[in-house]
């Protein structure tokens, strides 16, 4: 890490923490600034940082791009969540080509994670079902597939900080699904925001380990 990086980095955690307060505490004006903001500075600690392979640093970068698209697509008054989902997606595809390009995968470890994905795959179909948003079945099964593959990949490949970061991301968006498809939790959406933001940057410090 250079120091440019740390210093990234420290201003990142700040934005984070202020857009996990907004969100508690139901700031929508303070939303739009912290959540944008956390993953513009994480991805000036990506490009600052000195990475071990610099392709896939490059591929870390845009997926980090599509993230901020995302986030900025999710946090709209009007509803763009396929949008999102969308911009996700990518952002998802562009993390697996990044963490196969330097590793052979142990691929036995991943075994529980589409498992686990299998298992909650189910609950978001039965939860879409019934809460009549079919049309959303195709877009979130694609989304689930893609965002296991990623972590497959993370964990697969033996970086101890690319397993947790993307685990913690899947953990996020497990219950982003949970919230809007099966069952509301007052406490979720903090969860969602700090597992979020840790599992992104999990991911882009695995990048100098």
């Amino acid at each position: 890490m250079t120091t440019a990086a740390w210093v990234l980095l420290g201003i990142t955690g700040v934005f984070a923490v202020g857009d996990w307060v907004a969100v508690a505490r139901g700031s929508k004006s303070v939303e739009y600034v912290c959540k944008p903001a956390t993953l513009a500075f994480l991805i000036a600690v990506a490009i600052a940082l000195d990475p071990v392979h610099s392709d896939t640093r490059t591929w870390f970068v845009v997926a980090l791009g599509f993230s901020l698209l995302g986030d900025i697509f999710l946090m709209l008054p009007r509803d763009r969540f396929v949008f999102g989902l969308g911009a996700f997606l990518l952002g998802h595809v562009a993390y697996t080509v990044g963490l196969n390009l330097h590793t052979e995968g142990n691929w036995l470890l991943a075994i529980p994670v589409v498992i686990v994905a299998g298992v909650l795959a189910a609950r978001l179909v039965r939860g879409i079902r019934a809460s009549g948003e079919d049309a959303l079945l195709g877009p979130v099964i694609a989304y689930v597939v893609v965002i296991a593959a990623m972590v497959v990949s993370a964990v697969a490949s033996g970086n101890a900080l690319a397993a947790v970061g993307a685990l913690l991301f899947m953990g996020s968006d497990a219950l982003i699904g949970e919230t809007r498809f099966v069952q509301p939790r007052r406490w979720a959406s903090g969860a969602i925001m700090i597992t979020y933001h840790l599992g992104q940057v999990g991911l882009v410090l695995s990048l100098v380990t």
